[in-house]
């Protein structure tokens, strides 16, 4: 199942390093004094401090990976957490991961090789990965507590694209995505931000072997079955099922039955 990302990314490194700061600073202060059995309506079966939880303990992991450069998948998850006894310390305790995780960013070359679960053997890959995290769990603190989450329409790009590139390897955790099958149906997702991100999109096509994403030059002499047009921002959130297709801020077109079934198989 082979894959390519979009065009224009991924982003330079340096921009995930300062926008993983800023979004887990801004994560902090979300959560911050709201209720830790508060329900996360994004995340089913979630409260606010599982999903805090989370959030503190991905980072902390991520870090460790990248400070020892692991070349081979993991056995587990044990990191030193420092966890509090009290959940109501929890956004704090997410805060003062930063300046660790800062420096694990900035002393990481990014065109290390290293594994990774996705496509990319390299460093960068997780420095990427812990943004798009970081910020679809923003949006899902905020929705928790009553805020209307504003995303960037660059990142949020680019975190569609790395959703798309790396979804075929996600089978890892997420079973449901090996099931993915198809006729050669082709699948559009477009970008409608007024901003830089206008104008991209991804074509990923389902064969009886998997499915993929499509090159961008040239992509677009196949005919598609379905297509779904929404600002970066909504259609990150799209396709973290965070929204739905049937939402009035998307156009639709197409065989809708191919995108039930798309949903269907790509929890992440």
């Amino acid at each position: 199942m082979g894959t390519t990302s979009g065009a224009g990314h991924p982003l330079p490194y340096d921009t995930y390093r300062e926008a993983i700061e800023r979004e887990t600073r801004r994560f902090a202060e979300v959560v911050r004094g709201a209720d830790p059995a508060s329900a996360v309506p994004s995340c089913p079966d979630w409260t606010l401090a599982d999903l805090v939880r989370h959030v503190g303990t991905l980072q902390r992991w991520f870090g460790m990976l990248l400070s020892r450069r692991v070349q081979e998948p993991p056995r587990g998850r044990d990191v030193e957490l420092g966890l509090p006894d009290d959940p109501r310390e929890y956004a704090d305790w997410v805060a003062a991961g930063v300046p660790a995780v800062a420096a694990v960013l900035r002393d990481t070359d990014p065109d290390a090789a290293m594994w990774a679960w996705g496509e990319d053997q390299h460093a960068r890959f997780w420095a990427r990965r812990m943004l798009c995290e970081t910020l679809v769990h923003r949006v899902d603190a905020e929705l928790a507590v009553g805020r209307e989450p504003v995303l960037d329409p660059v990142l949020a790009a680019d975190c569609a694209d790395e959703f798309l590139v790396n979804l075929p390897y996600a089978g890892l955790f997420a079973p449901g995505v090996t099931k993915l099958r198809g006729d050669g149906e082709i699948v559009a997702f477009r970008s409608a931000d007024p901003g830089g991100a206008a104008g991209e999109e991804w074509r990923v096509r389902l064969d009886a072997d998997g499915f993929r994403l499509l090159p961008p030059d040239g992509a677009a002499s196949e005919p598609e079955t379905a297509a779904v047009r929404g600002e970066a921002a909504d259609l990150l959130l799209l396709l973290y099922r965070r929204r739905s297709y049937q939402e009035p801020v998307f156009d639709v077109s197409g065989d809708v039955t191919v995108l039930d079934r798309w949903f269907a198989h790509t929890a992440f």
